[in-house]
């Protein structure tokens, strides 16, 4: 950081000047390429979902190619060149950029822009993912299930542009930051699966009970009060959404404690629909899509949609924390009992599926010591995945504070 101020005191100590990204480069959409015309081998070729699912900041090589006849009518980004996702389901994700550093011209797919430009190609693509980009970028993002942000917006964003040789010096800085995050954020991934595989283990050992031996064994749907399954207002009337009533989608059922769901309706939604209230500690099993069989604990009353089976659980059979390990141990052959590609389950497959019950004094017991490592391995809040999200924010901080300049006075 000290080099850096140096050379900015030396080189601009007026201020930085800040320019349109349309005045430092030219936008060009990519055209044409498909998935489906891959090949093993030829031109490398850049598809724009790629850019969020494969590359990082910088790319030398491509995970695809196309044959060089298809090659002749796409357009192509060279070496130094941005290639950049203008399509996305998020606002977050939209606009992210990859540098290209390969030695040959990569073909580029439509819904991404060609950014050919006079920066320095990595602090280009850093400054994509800054704060100060994200700001400006917030303005354009227009579409509703799709958002997307235009070539002609893009140019429009103003850009820092400090001379080269600070450009460059801000990219060795967060590329050699940006690898040791990685690196370090590699080495807590591989504790915390080691955690969780540590954790599968005791949670299996703990929840395995012959059915010889003295223990009961029931199932779901005799030891709840009640069992039930939600509704979802009608979408035709937004006067249903938006109130005071917490309403929970089965996409937030990740084995956990919901204290706050993502949604709401109002009182209107809930008159109107049959989503019903289900008290705290009800137990959440998710029966439909990509989330089937995964369980979850109500944290507070709450509303949910209808692919929730909520077991409200009689505490004078069960401690719904021992359900909840119990379900989480049972996630692989609960959802082996579903139907068709999403092994969908339904309310009855749920409630007849079987339960070990030893006392409810040895069931404290056990979902007490299961607690105590689910929440250092599991929650977002302590433990290892805080120390891996205070890594991702603290080399944010360092980046939007080394892409922050005074600017130079008009």
């Amino acid at each position: 950081m000290s080099r850096i101020r140096t050379l900015i005191d030396t080189l601009c100590p007026g201020g930085v000047d800040y320019k349109p990204l349309g005045d430092v480069g030219t936008f060009t959409r990519g055209n044409g390429l498909q998935k489906k015309d891959f090949v093993e081998a030829g031109v490398p070729a850049i598809h724009y979902g790629q850019i969020f699912t494969h590359y990082g900041t910088t790319a030398h090589l491509t995970q695809s190619f196309v044959a060089p006849a298809t090659a002749t009518r796409l357009r192509k980004a060279t070496t130094g060149d941005l290639v950049i996702a203008t399509t996305s389901e998020t606002d977050e994700d939209v606009c992210k950029a990859v540098a290209w550093l390969g030695e040959s011209d990569v073909a580029v797919s439509g819904d991404a822009y060609i950014y050919a430009h006079t920066l320095d190609p990595r602090y280009a693509a850093y400054f994509f993912q800054g704060r100060a980009f994200h700001d400006q970028k917030s303005r354009h993002v227009s579409g509703t299930k799709v958002r997307r942000v235009s070539g002609r917006d893009l140019a429009s964003i103003r850009v820092p542009v400090p001379p080269i040789e600070i450009q460059r010096e801000i990219a060795d800085i967060l590329e050699k930051m940006e690898r040791l995050e990685a690196e370090l954020e590699a080495e807590l991934e591989a504790e915390l699966e080691a955690r969780r595989d540590q954790y599968g283990h005791y949670r299996r050992t703990l929840l395995t009970f012959d059915r010889g031996n003295d223990t009961e064994w029931s199932s779901l749907g005799e030891i709840c009060t009640r069992v039930s399954s939600g509704g979802t207002p009608s979408t035709s009337h937004p006067e249903y959404y938006g109130g005071a009533i917490p309403w929970l989608r089965t996409q937030e059922v990740d084995y956990g404690v919901v204290r706050e769901t993502r949604m709401s309706i109002t009182q209107s939604g809930l008159d109107n629909s049959s989503a019903k209230w289900i008290p705290a500690d009800t137990v959440i099993v998710a029966m439909y899509g990509a989330t089937a069989a995964k369980v979850a604990v109500a944290g507070a009353p709450m509303t949910t949609n209808q692919a929730c089976c909520n077991l409200e659980i009689d505490p004078v059979r069960a401690d719904f924390r021992f359900v909840f390990h119990w379900l989480v141990n049972e996630y692989e052959r609960l959802r082996n009992l579903g139907e068709g590609s999403q092994s969908n389950l339904n309310a009855k497959k749920v409630k007849n599926y079987p339960i070990p019950l030893p006392s409810l004094e040895d069931q404290r017991e056990i979902a007490a010591k299961l607690d105590r490592m689910y929440e250092l391995t599991s929650d977002l809040a302590t433990g290892l995945p805080a120390e891996i999200a205070a890594r991702r924010h603290q080399y944010e901080h360092y980046r939007d504070q080394l892409l922050s300049f005074v600017e130079r006075a008009a």
